[in-house]
């Protein structure tokens, strides 16, 4: 059978076909592809090589503060709660009352016992000038008795005066001493309870003073002040309650002061320092907050290392898992300010290691305490300034005055010296309130 030239004609161009545009346009695409895959890869590299080497990246990472207890210094019951949960108090304010009876009274008692040992303190301080002036006396005495003795010695070789008489001239001047001798005892035993003191730092007024500091601060402390300012959180106290020394009553928590624990693997450690920089995004923000920060410590361990439960490596079923370190990393304050956090949140870190000087555990020691608060302060000064109240109301002249021995003498004498070293005239006895 003969075939027909117009199908030869189809079969060799089906198998044949021509090169149509479309198959040009398709080599012109892929080529197209492959080059931006090309030039991607190539721009990837030189990122890569210029900072993605640089940068180190995890999102386990959340954000961490202090969390301050408050707990009582006394024992006491409950009479005011001026704080709750998620309320905002400021350093200094009052958060718990307890009730104050019991302090009060023991703190009007310290005080009265403070007034009775600085009078009895000015009363030794008046025994003495008494003494000292008894002294005077008794000296007196004996040298009249001397003189008189001496006056019957001369007469004694005419006759005008008996043997008995001068044998009792003779026992005046023996009592004269005696009495001499028994008044310096006395005011050297006098002088032993306050020489070299005055009245406000005598021991006995020094220790009454002591109670007096201690019973004013367990009344003061019978309020309960927030040490800083922050949030409340964990309320547990209740109206009525009566709470023991050390009981945590709530916490306060200061925002301003948070920073991010962020736990990279052990193998992104290698290049990061104290004070390199790093971008922080939060969870609850989203990309619309980028928050920058700076690495200030590194953690001490993993945190498998410092768990309830330590893992036990040395058991034979072993399997080796990528440990992690706690990076701790500060925010820029204003940052913080405009975007609040809270503990706990999720954070996103990337650090950057370009800058690779110095040590990676640097040793140094710090020198002024990472927090203070001065809100107790006041109560030291307070408790200090009732002492002194106190001993000025019942000091009255004497308190110018101290005991000094009189070099001048031989020993057993003293005289009153002003503060300025003066010695002053005699004085009146101080007029009784």
């Amino acid at each position: 059978m003969e075939t027909e030239p117009n199908q030869t004609s189809r079969t060799e161009e089906t198998a044949h076909p021509a090169a149509s545009p479309q198959n040009g346009w398709r080599k012109k695409l892929i080529g197209l592809v492959l080059g931006v895959f090309a030039l991607a890869g190539i721009a990837y590299g030189i990122y890569w090589v210029l900072v993605a080497r640089y940068d180190e990246y995890t999102d386990d990472a959340y954000v961490n503060g202090n969390v301050v207890q408050i707990t009582p210094q006394v024992s006491g019951i409950v009479v005011a709660i001026n704080a709750d949960d998620t309320s905002y108090v400021k350093a200094g304010q009052t958060l718990v009352q307890l009730d104050q009876a019991d302090a009060k009274v023991a703190l009007d008692e310290a005080d009265a016992q403070l007034a009775k040992t600085v009078r009895q303190v000015r009363n030794l301080f008046a025994t003495s000038a008494q003494f000292d002036a008894d002294i005077a006396s008794r000296e007196t005495d004996l040298a009249k008795a001397r003189a008189d003795l001496a006056r019957r010695e001369q007469l004694a070789s005419s006759g005008a005066v008996s043997t008995e008489e001068i044998g009792h001239a003779r026992d005046a001047v023996k009592a004269a001493q005696a009495d001499l001798d028994a008044a310096r005892q006395k005011l050297a035993a006098s002088r032993a309870l306050v020489d070299r003191t005055t009245i406000e730092n005598h021991p006995d007024v020094q220790n009454a003073a002591a109670h007096v500091r201690k019973a004013y601060l367990d009344f003061a402390r019978t309020t309960l002040p927030a040490p800083v300012s922050g949030f409340v959180a964990k309320r547990t106290v209740q109206l009525g309650q009566r709470v023991s020394t050390g009981a945590p009553l709530m916490a306060v928590v200061p925002l301003d002061e948070v920073w991010v624990d962020a736990n990279f693997k052990e193998n992104q450690l290698t290049h990061m320092r104290v004070g390199q920089e790093a971008d922080l995004i939060a969870d609850i923000y989203g990309n619309k907050a980028v928050y920058h920060g700076k690495i200030v410590g590194f953690g001490a361990g993993t945190g498998g290392a410092f768990a309830l439960l330590p893992a036990q490596n040395a058991s034979g079923n072993w399997i080796k898992i990528v440990q992690r370190i706690p990076v701790r990393i500060a925010f820029e304050p204003q940052e913080l300010a405009a975007h609040p956090l809270q503990i706990g949140l999720s954070m996103q870190v990337d650090v950057y290691t370009r800058k690779r000087d110095g040590e990676r555990l640097p040793q140094l020691a710090q020198s002024t305490p990472a927090y203070v608060t001065n809100v107790f302060q006041s109560l030291d000064e307070g408790a200090d300034a009732r002492a002194k109240s106190i001993i000025a109301a019942n000091e009255g002249e004497t308190a110018r005055f101290v005991r000094n021995a009189d070099h001048g003498n031989d020993g057993n004498r003293s005289s009153l010296v002003g503060v300025d070293g003066a010695k002053p005239r005699p004085t009146a006895p101080d007029k009784p309130f």
